[in-house]
């Protein structure tokens, strides 16, 4: 139930406004003059709204009013007289008051009054979330939660705004790692830069490189105009790479190079490109047990690993349901035009006994559909007609400890499958031969050569720095594994 703040420096008002408040089926805390109100707004966040008196000594409604609006404590307020003049309404009105009632107060009148009040709230909180979001100015204080479990998160959040190094965002599916993502973004220098979003898993195999480089006219078939890679389209700004963990081998080590140089070349370009971008990966999987398994590059996951953040599903932090549905409620509420003031106490804890398989989307969904269709203006148990049939057959199933459509899958637990668009094979240990042996130190040495010989184009001084050899002993080397005709004669 929603908190209300009453204040009266008469007791026997005081009283009379609690009691049709409770009746009207609202919590209440009360305070008896005006530095008492202020007190306890400041101590308490969970105030929804306040019913206040005008008339009180030392400070009067106009002054809590006016302190109020000073120090951004912004919650709506209904101001209550003794008699309804224009000479007082108007003023406490400019003040910020959204409403007055008239002693002595009814419980439809005050009912309505504070249904009124946080409905507009509510909306209030609606758009200012909207605007943050589209303007780019999103942020960790925008995110929705009362969850302990989210509390890490959200520090993880504005330790990694105020720098611009690579974040890697692990959770199920439907968690909001776009959200979280967005709010890094939106907390950091680079919000006023652009913010460019891809899905990894969306685009083709052989379009992937093109999506994210570019490429110039004539680079393939049908490439009449040369077209901007994401890596472009972010340039000076930040680039989201959701699902991550689907790119193809060959792009994983194109994204590696990118991020170590910072430059792309677009496809059928012979010239590299300097771009900096801030880069925020995703992942519904854990990365390191998919790069353990050779799906995905190992150097890569180190680069992209620089700040980890895990984002808990939404069964594990079930303080966020009500928050959150109060604020889909408002949200669409205020899009279809209905006129839906809550959630009925039983309903909701239908809500808070469910699994929720696809976490925020699905409970976002699931609120939609029940605003949409309800009868009443409170959503009841029969607003939710999946989540109930799901119980009565896990009842039936004499299965009554989970109300769940399918059991969730944990992101340590999920399947590793490889890119659809590749084919499975087999990765070796590089230290076991194929008899389980251990590989000979020459046959080692040969590979890494090879390695350094085509990572840097047969530039042969650089090849033997990084080596950590002279060249005189890189030149021998070549003559004794028969690699001399992959020399570049003309390479430094």
């Amino acid at each position: 139930m929603d908190k209300i703040l009453i204040v009266d420096d008469e007791p026997s008002h005081l009283t009379q406004t609690q009691e049709t408040a409770i009746k009207a089926g609202f919590t209440t805390i009360t305070a008896r003059c005006g530095n008492e109100a202020l007190s306890l707004l400041r101590a308490d966040q969970n105030i929804k709204a306040m019913i206040l008196d005008l008339v009180m000594p030392e400070i009067d409604g106009m002054g809590v009013l006016n302190i109020m609006r000073n120090e951004s404590l912004n919650i709506p307020v209904i101001i209550q007289t003794g008699k309804a003049s224009l000479d007082t309404i108007i003023p406490a009105m400019r003040y910020g008051a959204i409403d007055y009632i008239v002693k002595p107060v009814s419980t439809e009148r005050i009912t309505i009054s504070l249904q009124n009040a946080l409905r507009i709230k509510g909306l209030e909180n609606c758009l200012k979330n909207e605007r943050a979001r589209k303007s780019g100015m999103f942020n960790a204080d925008d995110i929705i939660t009362k969850s302990p479990a989210m509390e890490r998160v959200l520090y993880l959040i504005n330790k990694a705004a105020k720098n611009t190094i690579p974040v890697l965002l692990e959770g199920e599916n439907g968690v909001g790692k776009e959200l979280i993502a967005r709010s890094i973004y939106g907390g950091g220098e680079r919000s006023a830069k652009p913010f460019i979003s891809l899905n990894c898993a969306s685009i083709k195999k052989e379009q992937i490189d093109s999506v994210l480089f570019g490429h110039v006219i004539g680079a393939f078939n049908n490439a009449k105009t040369s077209h901007k890679g994401k890596f472009e389209e972010a340039h000076g700004g930040t680039l989201f790479l959701d699902e991550i963990g689907e790119l193809p081998s060959d792009t994983q080590e194109k994204l590696l190079q990118v991020i170590q140089n910072g430059e792309i070349k677009p496809e059928g370009s012979m010239e590299a490109k300097k771009i900096d971008v801030r880069l925020i990966s995703a992942t519904n999987k854990r990365l390191l047990t998919l790069a353990k398994n050779g799906i995905f590059r190992e150097d890569l996951y180190y680069r992209l690993n620089v700040f980890p953040i895990y984002i808990p599903p939404l069964r594990d932090r079930m303080e966020d349901i009500a928050p959150l549905a109060e604020h889909f409620i408002n949200r669409f509420s205020a899009e279809t035009g209905r006129r839906i003031h809550g959630i009925e106490a039983n309903a909701m804890q239908l809500l808070k006994s469910y699994d929720w398989p696809e976490n925020i989307r699905q409970f976002e969904n699931a609120i939609f559909r029940s605003v949409t269709l309800a009868q009443n203006a409170w959503l009841q148990l029969s607003d939710f007609p999946q989540i109930t049939n799901t119980i009565k057959q896990a009842i039936n199933n004499n299965d009554k400890s989970k109300f769940i459509q399918r059991t969730p899958i944990h992101i340590d637990d999920m399947p590793l499958v490889l890119n659809k668009n590749e084919t499975s094979t087999k990765i070796n240990d590089r230290f076991l031969t194929e008899n389980g042996g251990i590989t000979p130190i020459a046959q080692l040495e040969k590979e890494l050569i090879i390695f350094a010989l085509k990572r840097h184009s047969g530039k042969m001084s650089k090849i033997a720095r990084e080596l950590g050899i002279g060249r005189s002993t890189l030149y021998r080397k070549l003559k004794e594994y028969g690699l001399e005709q992959t020399i570049d004669k003309n390479a430094a």
